[in-house]
């Protein structure tokens, strides 16, 4: 059965702001109480929406989160009306109101793990959302997203909406940023990737040791056993514990792939040679062939692959049945990536085009085009079943860009935190959103 890769990238909220509060995200720790600027995050994103979906690509959006995240403050002993809360929480606790304005969830990558109903035991599209449990300030995101993938995906004909895993260490689960499908075709039965960083149950085994490993095997077992993934066509790859201690926080900042083709970094996995074996394996039984595309310490450092987020590119698939690399700016700025990509096009590989992308405000946060994006494969049916007011269009483009520029400052310093203004300023912005979306009642404000 045909189908298509729809992309849903995160909306920028109107609260966008650079907190600093992923410890292991190197570029999130480094812009750390910056001025930021929300309505410029929001348009970098809108175009990169509508240029993809110009070319013929799925593309589709997910909306905000409402902050600040009152129930996360009320919930620790923070009284009173919202503004007194706030002012309360600013005084005693400035790193918690931070956590509770958190601009995390516009990267939608972490918002779910989907497999298509080319792979599940019950023939419906999966979604479970990911618990997020690492951090504090993504720790309450899962409730909203399971609201908004219910929303949008609310036929139980075609569509299964899973709760997070239970929020205990054993089970973290950072979604599709540690999750890949390899196969044939978007339509054909695939094989499931699914790399953690550590496992839960065995002290033994290896786990890094500066930075904390956010996925676990079990958490991505139980995942799978939840979609109802077959055991021959789901493969489990360690991370490498070195690479998670460079500032690798996600298997999508070291490795992507699309299709049958497998984008990633020398340094990606604990046992490489292991990794592939497994992947060529598991492919023969869907009949296709894994193309790897592997890219060597040597020619680019993991320093730089971080620090331009090579690997958290998209790959997409194009009708010519070549593949674009969706890159953002920084790939153009760091030498050794530049010098990388222009041989990788003129090499006659899978990936024969580059397309850029001005994405700072994201990516001073600690998000590349991988992050913003949640990867759903939907046959014409599906497709034609989910909600239709997500998919992006000129026509919601221009709505979408005019509402912004109403409704977003285009300066948020850390100390505007404190003002209720801006909280007031939030709701009335995403009340009018989800008439715009045809979403009635997403927001439990």
């Amino acid at each position: 059965m045909s189908a298509r890769e729809f992309n849903f990238d995160g909306l920028v909220g109107p609260s966008h702001n650079y907190a600093g509060l992923s410890f292991g995200n190197v570029a999130s720790f480094s812009n750390v109480k910056s001025a930021s600027n929300p309505k410029l995050a929001a348009l970098q994103g809108l175009a990169k929406m509508r240029a993809l979906a110009s070319r013929g690509f799925g593309q589709a959006l997910l909306p905000p989160q409402d902050r600040p995240n009152f129930r996360l403050l009320r919930s620790i002993g923070f009284t009173g009306t919202d503004a007194e809360v706030l002012a309360k929480a600013a005084k005693e606790s400035p790193v918690i109101l931070a956590c509770a304005y958190s601009a995390s969830p516009m990267w939608t990558a972490n918002a779910a793990t989907v497999s298509p109903s080319a792979d599940s035991a019950d023939g419906r599209t999966h979604f479970t959302a990911a618990n997020l449990n690492n951090k504090l300030h993504r720790a309450f995101e899962h409730e909203q997203s399971a609201r908004a993938l219910r929303a949008i995906f609310k036929d139980e004909k075609h569509f299964a909406v899973h709760d997070a895993l239970p929020g205990t260490p054993a089970f973290g689960d950072e979604g599709a940023a540690n999750h890949t499908r390899l196969c044939k075709d978007h339509g054909s039965s695939g094989v499931e990737m699914f790399v953690y960083g550590r496992t839960e149950f065995d002290a033994s085994a290896p786990a890094p040791k500066k930075y904390p490993a956010r996925q676990t095997l079990e958490a991505s077992q139980a995942v799978a056993r939840l979609h109802g993934l077959s055991a021959g066509r789901t493969v489990y790859i360690q991370q490498n514990p070195d690479v998670i201690d460079q500032g690798v926080f996600h298997n999508d900042v070291i490795a992507v792939g699309n299709a049958n083709a497998l984008f990633y970094h020398e340094q990606a996995f604990a046992d490489e040679a292991g990794a592939l074996d497994q992947l060529r394996r598991a492919l023969a039984g869907v009949d296709a062939d894994l193309s790897p595309i592997r890219v060597d310490t040597a020619r680019v450092p993991v320093a730089d692959a971080v620090a331009s987020y090579l690997f958290n590119s998209q790959l997409l698939s194009k009708a010519d049945g070549k593949m674009a690399l969706v890159i953002p700016q920084e790939c153009q700025e760091v030498a050794s990536v530049a010098a990388y990509l222009d041989g990788l096009v003129a090499g006659g590989s899978a990936i024969d085009e580059l397309i850029h992308f001005d994405l700072r405000q994201s990516m001073r946060n600690g998000g590349g085009p991988a992050c913003l994006r949640l990867r759903v494969a939907l046959t014409d049916a599906e497709a034609a079943a989910m909600h239709q007011g997500v998919v992006m269009t000129e026509a919601l483009y221009h709505t979408l860009v005019a509402w912004v520029e109403k409704h977003y400052r285009d300066r948020l310093d850390p100390a505007d935190l404190a003002d209720p203004q801006l909280a007031i300023e939030v709701h009335n912005a995403l009340e009018e959103l989800s008439r715009i979306l045809g979403l009635p009642g997403l927001y439990d404000f």
